[in-house]
């Protein structure tokens, strides 16, 4: 469990070029295999993943306590339907960077400096993710619980234009046509093809 130690606007957080111009270089982890920015646990977290020239980017609402070779049960289902889908690497990135085990403890605000920062770590993920990066959305309901978050989102899709993102779903959608968690998926569970401005102009 994690609880958010205070808001994000009184914590010194590192922009995303500091946290990864100084990833690998704590944390006891194979950098050669992870990618984790920033390298060390605090209560936000721009990326966790594989290293790979074929990644699936999952993108959930935000972090919670997962760390490289220390998965919880969400990302262990990342990484199998990652995998059984043909990828040979994951990246789980979210909507929204702050750290909080629980969606109801997540600040009330957006703060303006981790969202932006947060932007550039997506940029610099489908950057380096080849041609048409594949997206997998997989926020789940937990999008409803809080305002900024659509707009959050909206940046991001205009992010993934300019890369010629692909987007999936994987598993049902809820009644309100919300893209399904990766937890309690099936292990091989498929993707489906996703309309994400579509989704935010009819369901959000």
């Amino acid at each position: 469990m994690h609880v958010p130690s205070a808001p994000t606007t009184e914590l010194d957080i590192l922009s995303f070029d500091e946290a990864l111009a100084r990833s690998g270089r704590t944390g006891g982890y194979d950098r050669d295999r992870w990618l984790y920015v920033p390298d060390f646990y605090a209560d936000y977290r721009y990326i966790l993943g594989t290293r790979g020239r074929r990644p699936l980017i999952c993108i959930g609402i935000n972090p919670s306590t997962a760390a490289p070779g220390d998965l919880d049960n969400t990302l262990k289902s990342v990484e199998r339907i990652a995998l059984g889908n043909g990828f040979d690497s994951f990246v789980m990135f979210n909507v929204y960077a702050q750290r909080a085990t629980r969606p109801e403890d997540m600040e009330r605000e957006m703060n303006p400096f981790l969202h932006r920062e947060n932007m550039a770590a997506f940029e610099y993920v489908l950057s380096h993710a080849g041609p048409a990066p594949a997206v997998w959305a997989a926020w789940g309901n937990i999008i409803e619980s809080r305002g900024y978050l659509r707009g959050c989102l909206l940046d991001m899709l205009d992010i993934g234009r300019r890369y010629e993102a692909r987007w999936y779903t994987a598993g049902a959608r809820s009644r309100k046509g919300h893209p399904h968690h990766p937890l309690y998926l099936r292990r091989d569970s498929g993707l489906d093809p996703f309309d994400p401005a579509a989704y935010i102009e009819n369901c959000l």
